[in-house]
């Protein structure tokens, strides 16, 4: 072939310095793209080989080589694929956005089945440019009489292309990187970018620094291959020690055995893993081989809790790895890494269009060759496709879950503290996903029992018909008197017939959602515990910061139920059968007092007898208005005034109680509004902490206090 000079066609809607400059986001990605056209070419031949058209040296060893050398400010990409010709250059390199990989698929396509090839658009190639002022090209094709092609370019429009001095079937690609980009000629800089990129790439991948002294190892002999350079024989004589025997004579006892070694020349590592473990079958992988493949990847020495192994092959390629990782929810942010793969290929982390949001917080790998994506691989086209893919990912992950939970609640359990926030973060950000998991959600009780949300409510069921059956049973002995009572209650019944459908009015509007008591923390909110704890009452601990929004959700898709906090009021079962006008003057002489005392009109007093006489005052504040006053911190408005909102704070007397008995019959003692003032801030210690101001009042009060009681002046 004689000397050729031209101009590059450019067939793109660019013009050539812009790709060069603006193709990629990321400039170390030109190593991703010159490995992964060195991988193309070498699957290509070896296609080649297996459909007949040619056929591979037997000592044939496919791999793609990087020479760095520092010195002289270059770095070599050579491969041992099938090579191009002048004509293929021509197409290929000189016409750019023609994609050699694309037509080599239609070319071959009816031959063999369709052997993923990485290349799609043609302009990997040209990344060279982003970090390189000259390039140049030595390529010898596989085909027979081939001439080797040598092409050079400065990264302008123009090139030259000859007859080249290559020797051998493959490609060498010379970068002659700029002042700005050394760095990726030093060896360690080099490992690094190849370790992100193409860690699992299918085809072996070795990095060398270009002139460097041999290296040597020294190996049993007979661990020596045919393809090892042995350079010496090393004997290492066999070693002897005197011992004595049992009789008290001596001898000479072999305590290691002759030794026979090779020194040879260091043989070469690949940097990548070509069979990397979501390639296997899940039956073919071992506990140990996940975690170690973990630790790998993820660089995270904490063993994952479980992972799931996907492995689709229709009507999509997909196979991957996600892992549950253990998160210390006080330190740690809650942030996983998704790794995206194209045919072993690393594109991108965490691409939201494949990965649901939610399944961000995991960590784990994907490897779909079906991904639809944009000129630079590193982000996807809009496609429905890719929609189907984060659907099949989101039911593998409820699958999952929902069957452990099934079959091994006991691991399920133990594990579900740390995966809880992942579980209910999907649960709000995926209503399939919710659909799923709403009766395999966890909540642990009091007792430190982890119950499901049917097994909550068929434990307060049961609990409900025992307290029915006991009323009954009570009433029993009344109802089997005198059968005139019968007519009584007959006539009763008949004259206040009005008065029931007064009575069948107010049962409608009642709200009638079966409540799950919840408590947020344990220590905070102790006395109500307790309380509960008394009368045979259970709820369950919420005590993470989702929890507020997560039983939003809840309730609106289980229309039948309501989440009450066990502070938002005081059940019936806490409380002593009593009327409110029997409760009536105590409610309105405590409610002037205790206003008075705390200088505050507004506060909402009621005075009930609980069946706890040493409770003396709890504050109760509402469901909603608890609710909005969690809205209004998460939004930053926690200083507001929640009763703006809505919210319905209540001071809860304990008309058994013989302090508030004290308090109601010597209102007008000096010591009341002392005592007034304690209560409240007892009542409020028990719900919330109090404010800084309020607390210093609240000790200063103390200590008054016990001085009174010591009569201390």
């Amino acid at each position: 072939m004689s000397s050729k000079h031209g101009n590059l066609s450019i067939n793109s809607d660019n013009i050539f310095p812009i790709i060069k400059k603006w193709l990629y986001s990321d400039h170390d990605i030109f190593y991703r793209e010159l490995i992964s056209n060195g991988c193309d070419a070498i699957t290509k031949l070896k296609k080649l080989d297996l459909i007949g058209e040619y056929e591979l040296p037997a000592d044939y060893e496919p791999k793609v080589q990087i020479l760095v050398n520092p010195e002289e400010k270059t770095l070599k990409f050579i491969d041992n694929g099938l090579g191009m010709t002048a004509e293929e250059v021509e197409e290929y390199i000189n016409q750019i956005a023609f994609s050699g990989a694309t037509d080599f698929l239609e070319k071959y396509k009816d031959k063999a089945s369709e052997e993923q090839i990485i290349g799609h658009f043609g302009l990997g190639f040209y990344s060279a440019f982003m970090v390189a002022d000259e390039v140049h090209i030595d390529s010898l094709s596989y085909q027979k009489d081939a001439v080797p092609v040598h092409w050079e370019c400065d990264g302008g429009t123009e090139f030259d292309m000859k007859d080249g001095s290559k020797d051998t079937v493959g490609t060498e690609i010379t970068l002659f990187l700029n002042e700005d980009c050394l760095e990726f000629a030093n060896e360690y800089r080099a490992r690094e970018v190849i370790e992100k990129y193409c860690s699992f790439m299918p085809i072996p991948i070795f990095l060398n620094k270009e002139n460097a002294e041999t290296e040597y190892e020294t190996i049993p002999a007979e661990e020596v291959t045919e393809k090892d350079t042995v350079v010496e024989t090393i004997i290492e004589e066999a070693k002897f020690e005197e011992q004595e025997k049992e009789d008290g004579t001596k001898e000479q006892v072999e305590v290691s055995p002759r030794k026979e070694k090779a020194k040879i020349v260091k043989r070469p590592v690949a940097l990548n893993d070509t069979h990397p473990l979501w390639s296997k079958h899940p039956n073919d992988c071992t506990d140990e081989e996940y975690k170690t493949f973990y630790r790998k990847v993820f660089q995270d020495y904490k063993e994952p809790l479980f992972w799931i192994h996907l492995n689709m092959d229709y009507p999509f390629n997909l196979k991957g790895i996600l892992y549950f990782p253990k998160i210390n929810t006080e330190y740690d942010s809650i942030e996983g890494i998704i790794k995206l793969y194209n045919n072993q290929v690393f594109i991108a982390d965490n691409i939201k269009e494949v990965i649901p949001e939610f399944l961000m917080l995991l960590k784990g790998v994907i490897d779909c060759p079906d991904l639809p994506l944009n000129v630079s691989r590193s982000a996807l086209q809009n496609d429905g496709f890719v929609q189907k893919i984060s659907d099949y990912i989101t039911k593998k992950v409820a699958d999952k879950l929902t069957g452990m939970c099934k079959t091994d609640k006991e691991a399920y359990e133990k594990y579900w503290d740390d995966i809880s926030p992942f579980i209910k973060f999907g649960c709000l950000k995926d209503e399939k996903f919710c659909d799923k998991m709403n009766d395999y959600i966890l909540f642990k009780n009091l007792d430190d029992k982890y119950l499901t949300l049917p097994e909550c409510l068929k434990t307060e069921e049961e609990k409900t018909a025992g307290d029915t059956a006991d009323a009954s049973d009570a009433s029993t002995p009344d109802s089997s008197n005198a059968s005139g009572t019968d007519d009584t209650s007959a006539a009763d019944s008949s004259d206040a017939s009005g008065t029931d459908d007064d009575s069948e009015d107010m049962r409608e509007e009642k709200d009638t959602r079966r409540p799950v008591y919840y408590v947020t923390d344990v220590q905070q909110q102790g006395q109500y515990i307790n309380m509960f704890k008394e009368q045979g009452m259970d709820a369950v601990i919420l005590d993470h910061n989702i929890d507020t929004s997560f039983i939003t959700q809840l309730e609106r898709r289980n229309e039948k139920i309501k989440f009450v906090r066990i502070d938002a009021d005081l059940t019936e079962s806490l409380k002593e059968e009593v009327s409110e006008e029997e409760l009536k003057e105590a409610t309105d002489s405590l409610t002037e007092t205790f206003r008075k005392a705390l200088n505050n009109e507004n506060l909402k007093v009621t005075v009930e007898k609980l069946k706890n006489a040493d409770i003396s005052s709890v504050i109760t504040l509402s469901e909603e208005g608890r609710r909005m006053q969690d809205m209004m911190k998460m939004y930053g408005m926690a200083g507001m005034d929640p009763s703006m909102f809505g919210g319905d704070q209540t001071l809860i007397l304990n008309a058994n109680n013989i302090l508030v008995q004290y308090i109601l019959e010597h209102k007008d003692s000096e010591h009341v509004p002392v005592f007034c003032e304690q209560l409240y801030d007892l009542a409020m210690l028990s719900n919330h902490p109090l404010p800084t101001d309020a607390m210093s009042k609240f000790v200063a009060r103390s200590n008054k206090i016990m001085m009174l009681l010591a009569d201390i002046k």
